[in-house]
């Protein structure tokens, strides 16, 4: 067995012991097909490599970590993405979750605000040939309006309240699936959907355990209509 397959087989009974949690017990084919496809020990250091494909997060340098595969294909399952799709990721880290999300839909949009990582991100993503993605250096509390509306939204790291910015750059029928909470406290799993009206319902998943999003807006408020 190789190592895909133990990562793809962990996932699947991650996916099957939560299903309570998460309302299924198996993944989109698809979305087991991309986890396959897209080789996670090119998007980390030669001293992880040994580590890539266990089911755990690992670390990237400058506090900031790759999610657990589990993690990773959990939330874009929870997108529904589809192949004409186009998608914004706030925190492109290595590019991991970037390249996961590009085998499944038309175009990927990320936003890093740590330079060096961006960078690498960038230059790993071109030697794999991912071609339909871009990549931008900026405060993702802002999202990428240029390219709004979005059909799906999804964030790397834990928000203290939901970005007003990232709901208004949702398509109606489109899903922001996003952590909320406070560093090394209680974390959720949120998914926020828009309706055709215009109007946004959220559902808790379940408990996460994520880095925090850095930005100037994201310093918990209490009385904030979005704090979560």
């Amino acid at each position: 067995m190789t190592n895909i397959d133990q990562m793809v087989n962990t996932i699947e009974a991650e996916v099957r012991y939560t299903s309570h949690l998460i309302g299924k017990r198996h993944l989109e084919n698809k979305v087991i097909h991309a986890m396959r496809e897209v080789p996670r020990d090119k998007f980390v250091s030669s001293y992880n490599k040994p580590f890539a494909y266990d089911d755990t997060p690992l670390p990237i340098g400058h506090g900031q970590t790759l999610s657990q595969p589990y993690m990773v294909a959990l939330m874009t399952d929870l997108l529904q993405p589809e192949t004409n799709h186009t998608m914004l990721e706030i925190g492109t880290g290595c590019g991991y979750q970037t390249a996961v999300l590009s085998r499944l839909i038309k175009q990927v949009y990320s936003i890093e605000i740590i330079p060096e990582l961006s960078k690498q991100a960038s230059k790993t993503l071109s030697e794999l040939g991912y071609l339909n993605i871009e990549l931008q250096l900026s405060d993702g509390y802002y999202g990428w309006p240029e390219h709004a509306p979005y059909d799906g939204i999804i964030v790397t790291a834990a928000a203290s309240h939901f970005p007003q910015p990232l709901i208004d750059q949702l398509k109606p029928g489109a899903k922001l699936i996003i952590p909320i909470g406070l560093p090394n406290l209680h974390q959720e799993l949120f998914v926020v959907e828009k309706d055709q009206d215009g109007n946004t319902s959220s559902r808790s998943i379940l408990g996460v355990a994520f880095v925090p999003l850095t930005g100037e807006n994201l310093a918990y408020e209490a009385g904030n209509e979005n704090d979560w």
